[in-house]
């Protein structure tokens, strides 16, 4: 697929993808999503990237669903098509870690799709939102529920119901983001983030991605035994022989995802 509204490149194993859309804000219309969707399977399946990252401009992450494109939409074309189904299905299949490095504006739909990412690193001019209820609607993209989970019930209710913005260091005290670099230096150290897990293997990467997305959702009991299988797994690849010989070598491990 030749994309129009993201730019894609691979650098040292690490997949990036840029929104650019911007004389819209990155607003997501529907050919931005479709590529987005497209480019995460993409980059899922091609063994020389073993890490994403998911960005935006230093102006703007994305400032939403394209309203325009959704202004005469109806029930039935919404319930019909399955609206925001397949991003959903799209990162929740996806097994490799992507980062939303996130500057200036995330707000509806783009703050739930920093949401979606494993890991938000966040510029100092960053801000947060759900604000879909200005516009009579509700977050249709797992707004209520992820930010929820991030950030408690009360904070999140208040900026659902009330538009509120968060901006950068009040989402990393609540929880939503990893950390708050400057703005000059946002991509710097996401790619470094990037680059120290794509030096992990890749199995460990994945099963580790698993076990914690898997904390929301099990019992404590269910959640400690399914980290301990996965555990327990992982010492039958060659990527832990490789790991724990190098450190009894006292040398640097060459991980080669088997």
């Amino acid at each position: 697929m030749a994309y129009e509204n993201i730019v894609l490149e691979i650098t040292d194993h690490v997949g990036v993808i840029r929104l650019d859309r911007p004389d819209k804000l990155n607003a997501l219309n529907e050919g931005l999503r479709c590529e987005l969707i497209d480019a995460l399977a993409n980059l899922d399946a091609n063994d020389d990237v073993r890490c994403l990252i998911l960005t935006g401009s230093a102006r703007v992450f994305s400032a939403g669903a394209d309203i325009k494109e959704m202004n005469d939409k109806a029930f039935v074309d919404m319930f019909k098509g399955d609206a925001f189904g397949a991003e959903t299905q799209a990162f929740g299949q996806l097994r490799k870690v992507i980062i939303a490095a996130v500057a200036g504006h995330a707000l509806g739909g783009g703050c739930e799709l920093a949401m979606m990412c494993d890991i938000i690193i966040a510029a100092d001019n960053a801000t947060f939102g759900q604000p879909e209820i200005n516009i009579g609607v509700m977050a249709g993209l797992g707004g209520t529920q992820r930010l929820t989970r991030a950030v408690g019930k009360s904070k999140s209710m208040e900026m659902h119901l009330t538009g509120r913005r968060m901006n950068a260091q009040e989402a990393m005290t609540a929880g939503l983001v990893s950390r708050v670099v400057p703005v000059n230096d946002l991509m710097t150290e996401t790619m470094d983030v990037a680059a120290k897990i794509a030096e992990k293997s890749p199995l460990a990467v994945m099963a580790v991605k698993e076990a914690v997305n898997r904390a929301e959702e099990l019992s404590l009991r269910e959640g400690l035994l399914y980290e301990r299988r996965l555990f327990h797994s992982l010492f039958s690849t060659e990527d832990k022989v490789e790991g724990m010989s190098a450190f009894v070598d006292r040398r640097e491990p060459k991980f080669r995802n088997c």
